[in-house]
């Protein structure tokens, strides 16, 4: 898949894609990563990409003309590229929060072309003309889309084959289906004591059967306290069993 990223600093991306696990889907192609300058479609000497908002009002804004042509060019190339046509994307306040289900479509998907914003946002008109999808990392304002656009990019890549040490690891994330959508448990490693903390003695058992049902519970607990909607949800799919239920039931009310 590819992913063609507009953004007016391109250098922050640099170390993103060099470091960490997901750089191998990087570097292995699984996940390309193209970076386009919109200041390199700009007119005039200082290559101006932002104006005063009509109407007056704080910042700036960035203007239409040469975000268009910075993405028709991305556009050429991805179709010179043999790249299948793909969506355009504005991180953005008014976008959808993403979600691992979002994640799960991106990474089977062929890309996407990523716009990211700065400033007091984009000309409007650019939006309503080219933007196919918007998407929000949820209710707070970053400074712009880069932090977004590399959130996005890193969530797809863990996810393709072959970039995380164990394949097991992502089914066992929080959110996953493989969890029933719930929260993950809490993990523990060497020393088993440590300044008087130990390890719950059930980890240590050896009988995988309790350690599992420990588990399970912990994702209940955990995800009953701070994101009971997601228990809600697990319950109206018909995941939850008699056993879990009877455990939910047992845990301390919480204030309403």
């Amino acid at each position: 898949m590819r992913f063609d990223v507009i953004t007016l600093f391109p250098e922050l991306f640099a170390p993103f894609l060099l470091c960490g696990v997901t750089r191998r889907a990087y570097e292995s192609g699984q996940v390309e990563v193209k970076l386009w300058n919109p200041r390199d479609f700009a007119d005039g000497s200082y290559r101006r990409v932002d104006d005063r908002p009509f109407g007056g009002g704080p910042g700036m804004v960035m203007m239409a003309e040469p975000l268009a042509l910075c993405l028709d060019a991305a556009r050429a190339e991805r179709a010179g590229a043999g790249s299948e046509p793909a969506p355009t994307v504005l991180f953005s306040p008014v976008g959808e929060v993403l979600s691992h289900a979002a994640v799960e479509r991106w990474s089977a998907s062929g890309g996407a072309v990523l716009i990211c914003g700065r400033y007091e946002g984009l000309d409007q008109r650019f939006i309503d003309n080219h933007v196919d999808v918007q998407i929000s990392l949820g209710d707070f304002v970053l400074s712009g889309g880069e932090i977004a656009a590399m959130a996005l990019l890193d969530a797809v890549a863990r996810l393709q084959p072959g970039v995380l040490n164990d394949e097991g690891s992502h089914q066992m994330d929080s959110f996953n289906p493989a969890l029933d959508g719930l929260l993950d448990c809490p993990h523990y490693t060497r020393p088993e004591a440590w300044r008087g903390h130990v390890v719950p003695p059930v980890l240590m058992s050896g009988n995988h059967a309790h350690i599992e049902r420990w588990r399970r519970e912990q994702r209940l607990a955990f995800t009953q306290s701070r994101r009971p909607e997601l228990v809600q949800q697990a319950r109206s799919r018909g995941v939850l069993t008699a056993q879990d239920e009877a455990f939910l039931a047992g845990l301390p009310q919480i204030p309403g």
